[in-house]
């Protein structure tokens, strides 16, 4: 098990796989992989839509009527209702088939993909919240993606247990919040991020318990404080009313200056809260993990991961993986599993392998919307000793005659499923937002690319000319089509146009916040650019003694290696090309504790 450099069938790039890696395959007797580990989440993300929205029919029997739905009218695949799917008139077994050894794996299981139904969008218990994908328990929400137990928020992701929030992003136990990404506790804030216990205040980097502050970084236990300098009540409420913020174009100069001003202090290298041994960035109570991102709630001996919580151990190249799940690999969507592999949307399952949304079963292999079974092969039953008899011969099979794809590459066991088999275009997914690709560049990777239909609206009333407070505004905005002001030229799935629907107005009025000038594709994609990569270089601390080794910000604190520069080293998520100030976890204690 030595240290072993292989060239990715995808990128082509060279990638090195460990010895702890090549422990975990013999672990769970999988080869190790052909692709690299930012390959691997990619092709994974192209099964995965979550807020590529349509209409189209339920069709399954008795049904006609239309539903919210991940995928398009004209996709092939066969899609059900959420009540029809979860209703008892079909059974996923009555697909299933014999396995046929003179066709690879790969092409018996797309054909199964396509004939068994699939749920139009999985929105779980929603109350008055229909518009939502991939979510739980929300009520009263709208085009909220991957956040569970909300109430009264729109236009979110990844947002969990908050009320009354609107745009933002990786927020936990927020109210009343407004373009915040990666915030916990906070009220009333707005244009911010990493914050903690913040209320009444906006334009907040990584600030802890901080109130009525406007333009700060890096402060904790503050208040009155503007662009980190400390005023008294009096002196911050005048000058609040300066600064005028409640006006659309005062909020942009805002923004402007505090981009400026925030890029002058230190930044930690990564985010780790009481992580033990890990290497990776937004970690928590994380142990022995390696190149993991987006942890919350434990995650121990596992690698590669990314969006998980929950306490996980012993996973490998798995997202969006929670509730104690153990033995994962190249999964995405397993809430809980155990010993599963090549497989999406799997829920409270163990050892299933190269199969799709399916629910409560056990000794799966290559099935789709199974329910309650075990010992099933292509959704067929079979008895436990038939089953343990021919799923190795199907393993040998799939290494004899493998797939091979539009682009040459191979697909022996071991891999996940080929991108192209993926029921979803590649610029309908994840995948465009993690790696965005041109039509072009994604027709010559051999991946579907989903041509948008031509944009028919006629906007009543452009952006650029929409009130600049909220005032201003009428009720009968919501009748009006307003052009982005992006008008398709970016690369954010522009929706062109976009109205404003009553319960956002009612938020806007309710905040003193104006009417926005982008689409909600556009303003997610603002919002995606906040965060960093789920990448990782290998970088120096910048701090040179008195000040950062670019001079631009002064140390307040005497530091441990004193007036030369700092030795440490780390892995970080910020490329060395950015223009942010990285301390290692001394300096940066130094100067902001």
């Amino acid at each position: 098990m030595q240290q072993e450099t292989k060239t990715c069938q995808n990128c082509k790039k060279e990638f090195t796989i460990e010895p702890d890696d090549f422990a975990f395959y013999e672990k769970i007797k999988v080869p190790a992989p052909t692709f690299c580990p930012e390959c691997r989440q990619i092709r994974r993300m192209v099964f995965r839509n979550e807020r590529t929205l349509y209409k189209r029919k339920c069709e399954a029997p008795g049904h006609s009527e239309e539903t919210f739905s991940v995928f398009s009218p004209d996709n092939p695949q066969k899609v059900y209702c959420h009540k029809a799917w979860w209703g008892d008139s079909w059974d996923g077994i009555t697909f299933g088939r014999d396995y046929d050894f003179k066709k690879p794996f790969f092409s018996q299981i797309q054909e199964l993909w396509r004939e068994v139904p699939d749920i139009a969008v999985l929105n779980i218990n929603p109350v008055n919240s229909d518009y939502c994908s991939i979510t739980e328990g929300n009520k009263n929400c709208y085009l909220v993606v991957g956040g569970d137990f909300n109430e009264n928020t729109n236009y979110s992701a990844f947002i969990f247990n908050s009320k009354e929030c609107a745009d933002c992003y990786w927020d936990t136990k927020c109210e009343q919040n407004y373009e915040t990404v990666d915030c916990l506790n906070c009220t009333k804030l707005k244009y911010s991020r990493y914050c903690e216990g913040c209320y009444d205040s906006s334009f907040l980097f990584n600030c802890k318990n901080c109130h009525d502050c406007l333009g700060c970084v890096n402060l904790s236990n503050k208040a009155h404080c503007l662009f980190n300098e400390q005023l008294s009540k009096e002196e911050y409420q005048q000058k609040m009313k300066e600064l005028n913020i409640n006006s659309y174009a005062a909020i942009q100069n805002l923004k402007k200056r505090f981009a400026g001003h925030s890029i002058k202090y230190p930044r930690k290298f990564a985010r780790i809260i009481r992580a033990v041994n890990s290497v990776g960035d937004n970690l928590e109570e994380t142990k022995n993990c390696y190149k993991v991102f987006d942890v919350f709630g434990g995650a121990e001996d596992s690698r590669y991961l990314w969006l998980t919580y929950s306490n996980v151990k012993n996973c490998v190249d798995c997202d969006h993986l929670g509730l104690k799940s153990e033995l994962a690999y190249e999964v995405s969507t397993i809430y809980p599993g155990s010993r599963c592999m090549f497989s999406r949307f799997i829920f409270s399952c163990h050892d299933v392998q190269y199969s799709n949304n399916c629910h409560n079963c056990s000794y799966l292999f290559g099935c789709i919307g199974l329910r309650s079974k075990q010992y099933c092969i292509l959704n067929r039953q079979y008895t436990k000793e038939e089953y343990e008899a021919l799923v190795p011969k199907i393993i040998e099979h799939m290494d004899t005659m493998p797939y091979k794809d539009m682009g040459g590459r191979i697909y022996k066991y071991g891999e996940f499923f080929p991108a192209e088999i993926s029921p979803f275009a590649y610029n309908e997914t994840v995948a465009q937002e993690l790696s965005p690709l041109s039509r072009e560049q994604a027709q010559a990777q051999g991946v579907k690319w989903k041509v948008a239909n031509e944009k028919k609206y006629a906007p009543t009333i452009k952006s650029k000319d929409l009130p600049d407070t909220i005032s201003q505004v009428p009720d009968s905005v919501t009748s009006e089509i307003i052009s982005c002001e992006h008008a398709g030229s970016c690369n954010h799935q522009c929706a062109t146009a976009f109205k404003i629907i009553p319960s956002e107005l009612q938020f806007y009025k309710a905040m003193d916040i104006p009417l926005p000038h982008l689409c909600p594709n556009c303003r997610h994609y603002e919002r995606l650019a906040q965060r960093n990569p789920s990448k990782l270089w290998h970088r120096k601390c910048q701090c040179a003694g008195g000040k950062s080794l670019n001079g631009v910000y002064s140390n307040t604190a005497k530091h441990q290696h004193g007036d030369g520069q700092c030795h440490n080293e780390f892995e970080t998520s910020y490329a060395p090309d950015k223009p942010e100030i990285i301390y290692c976890e001394q300096c940066y204690q130094a100067e902001v504790a």
